[in-house]
């Protein structure tokens, strides 16, 4: 399969077409995808979605998907390498991290539009149309600044859409508000094995054992320790396909005991041990 390569940090390419003109490809990077005219159908991981104005589409690495187009589309993509995410300026923007991390690692991304809220997407339309603005006229003082602390913005929108997204019931408002506080606390401690046991947990939100396992399963379709051991596996997943970390220092550093309790857990859920996941990894990116 074609993979496409980005050598820049970061970039924006706006453009519309009445057909799609590329193969069913992956990247070297993530992208955000726009929609912002246009209708048609979104073909992901084999998976096939609806997509029209103001849907937004997330994608990662190891993502495949092309468009059928429908009716004549405009598309903004908003594309972006690690090297971007770790950039030392970026950083500075408080939380940054914070949200990049649980976006681009969290194990529920939604394989359709991640925004269905009309005011949600007039939002991001907005800070879109800022965003593009100050990207085309980088002579201007303080683009920069601008463009981080709108990327930032644009990304709290997306991540609290996408947490909205796994719960059973949204028409219970504070349910709701409890279930995505309680995630959101999760990516933020996820470094923090002390952080997440349950009588820490039962500590913070002011609830019962009993009461916030039950109520956090029959919300999300799954248990709380569940809920936080997929979301560390994903966060391993990555590290391993970045090769920078060894298996022992990515199990000290989730709070696995040793990397033979990592092991038998990655195995369990990935049916394959970490280091051949890994070899994996890096063969199919040398191809």
């Amino acid at each position: 399969m074609k993979r496409y390569i980005q050598y820049e940090p970061f970039n924006i390419y706006l453009f519309d077409t009445s057909e799609w003109q590329h193969p069913v490809h992956k990247h070297s990077y993530f992208e955000i995808i726009f929609i912002r005219s246009g209708r048609g159908l979104h073909v992901i991981n084999d998976n096939t979605v609806l997509y029209t104005a103001g849907d937004v589409f997330l994608l990662g690495p190891e993502d495949y998907h092309y468009f059928d187009i429908q009716e004549h589309t405009t598309f903004c993509y908003i594309r972006f390498t690690e090297v971007y995410i770790k950039d030392q300026d970026v950083q500075k923007v408080p939380d940054w991290m914070r949200t990049i991390e649980f976006i681009l690692n969290s194990p529920y991304q939604c394989e359709g539009t991640i925004v269905t809220d009309a005011e949600e997407k007039e939002h991001l339309d907005r800070l879109l149309s800022v965003l593009l603005y100050e990207y085309n006229n980088q002579e201007e003082s303080s683009y920069e600044l601008i463009m981080h602390s709108i990327m930032n913005g644009m990304l709290g929108i997306l991540a609290r859409n996408m947490v909205r997204q796994k719960l059973i019931d949204k028409k219970k408002t504070k349910s709701s508000r409890l279930i995505e506080d309680i995630m959101l606390y999760i990516s933020q401690h996820i470094y923090e094995p002390d952080a997440l046991r349950m009588e820490q947990l039962v500590e913070r939100f002011n609830f019962s054992h009993s009461y916030l396992s039950v109520f956090f399963k029959k919300q999300t379709g799954e248990s709380l320790q569940q809920y936080i051991l997929k979301y560390k596996l994903k966060m391993i997943e990555s590290r391993l396909q970045s090769g920078d970390r060894s298996i022992s220092q990515t199990a000290y550093e989730f709070g696995f005991t040793d990397g033979s309790h990592l092991n038998k857990l990655f195995k369990k859920y990935y049916g394959v041990a970490p280091g051949a996941f890994r070899s994996t990894q890096m063969n199919d990116k040398s191809k």
